[in-house]
């Protein structure tokens, strides 16, 4: 629990189902050392969906003791497309797919609720400042980072000395959308792959869940015939086969190294664009056995071509705390973002309670 009287900020992380929430003290501890969840309500539209935002900041400061007026700001993620100032796309997307969400300003409307200022990012963007600010400690504000967070679709983020680059519309870091070489990458006779943005060859076609079910794991199959997963249906198949990644099947090992084959050529796009101190991997890749999730990040590493210089500096390394990357890093955002004179900005290092304080 938080000290009385400490000022603090909340982030909240909106998603399609739930909304997580955390605390954060103006001197760089989080108050909540896990999940705290509730109903986001946004598939009944945003009138419903800003009052469980509401309920969510007011679940969090009920479990972590503190009062509401020294709630300072407020952070806010959600799944793109969004501006920078967070309105919605006028096409919607994924999770705000009803008319009354294209082009609905989820911040405004939320300040508005709340009467408290809040700053927003997307949910990927908000996942890479989290890693960059963990990692890098008291460094966080002298160092660059760019992450691709691989769920759904191919999420990402790029942090440059601490801030995320959100770009004139907001859209930068839209990793997933960056094309990439794909001679060297397919199997023999292997179709291009497609995006359901449209594109071909994009890192999000292969690196993502909708990339396997859509395109490497209809391929893979014909290759492996007798595999236990012919008899599922692709959806499903698509959720299973990390599993028997995890116990070094042969099938799913060899789509798995597409997958970190295709992340491995996005970064040494970054690394001739950005040329950032570190590269981090996000998403369920995260939440796999250890033998795993080394052997993706090292396969990663292997397939990321950096010059001798650039591989002197640079870290590989996973985001930490998936679950709650969101929620915390827009709590950060929304902390960094009330320091508005820089030489006067002290390096936090951000901690979260021991399980018993928690």
């Amino acid at each position: 629990m938080g000290s009385a009287g400490v000022p603090v900020v909340v982030g909240l992380d909106n998603g399609g189902t739930s909304n997580n929430a955390t605390v954060l003290t103006v001197d760089g501890h989080f108050l909540l050392d896990g999940l705290l969840e509730i109903p986001s309500e946004v598939q009944a539209g945003p009138e419903a969906a800003i009052e469980a935002l509401a309920r969510a900041l007011d679940g969090a400061l009920a479990q972590t003791g503190v009062p509401r007026d020294l709630v300072q700001a407020v952070g806010l993620d959600t799944p793109g497309p969004a501006s920078a100032d967070g309105v919605i796309s006028s096409r919607g997307s994924t999770n705000f797919s009803q008319p009354a969400w294209r082009g609905f300003d989820v911040r405004g409307a939320l300040e508005r609720r709340l009467g408290l200022p809040v700053i927003y990012h997307n949910d990927g963007n908000a996942a890479a400042l989290y890693a960059h600010h963990v990692y890098f400690g008291v460094d966080a504000m002298n160092r660059s980072s760019v992450s691709a967070i691989v769920g759904t679709g191919l999420g990402g983020g790029v942090v440059e000395s601490g801030r995320v680059i959100a770009g004139a519309s907001g859209m930068a870091g839209e990793l997933g959308h960056v094309h990439i070489p794909l001679n060297g990458l397919l199997g023999p006779d292997q179709p291009e792959p497609r995006c359901a943005c449209g594109f071909t060859g994009d890192v999000e076609s292969v690196a993502s869940l909708t990339g396997i079910e859509r395109n490497l794991l209809p391929y893979w199959l014909t290759r492996y015939p007798d595999h236990p997963l012919t008899a599922e249906p692709v959806a499903r198949a698509a959720k299973l086969v990390r599993g028997y990644g995890e116990r070094g099947d042969a099938l799913a090992r060899d789509l798995f190294a597409q997958q970190a084959m295709a992340l491995g050529r996005l970064f040494t796009v970054v690394a001739n664009f950005t040329d950032p101190h570190a590269y981090f991997v996000g998403g369920g890749v995260v939440e796999a056995a250890p033998e795993f999730r080394d052997w993706f990040l090292a396969t990663v590493r292997e397939h990321t071509v950096l010059r001798e210089e650039q591989a002197a500096v640079a870290t590989f390394a996973l985001v930490p705390d998936r679950d709650m990357a969101g929620a915390r890093g827009v709590a950060i955002a929304a902390l960094e973002t009330l320091r508005t004179v820089p030489e006067s900005r002290p390096c936090l290092i951000y901690t979260s309670p021991s399980p018993r304080d928690a």
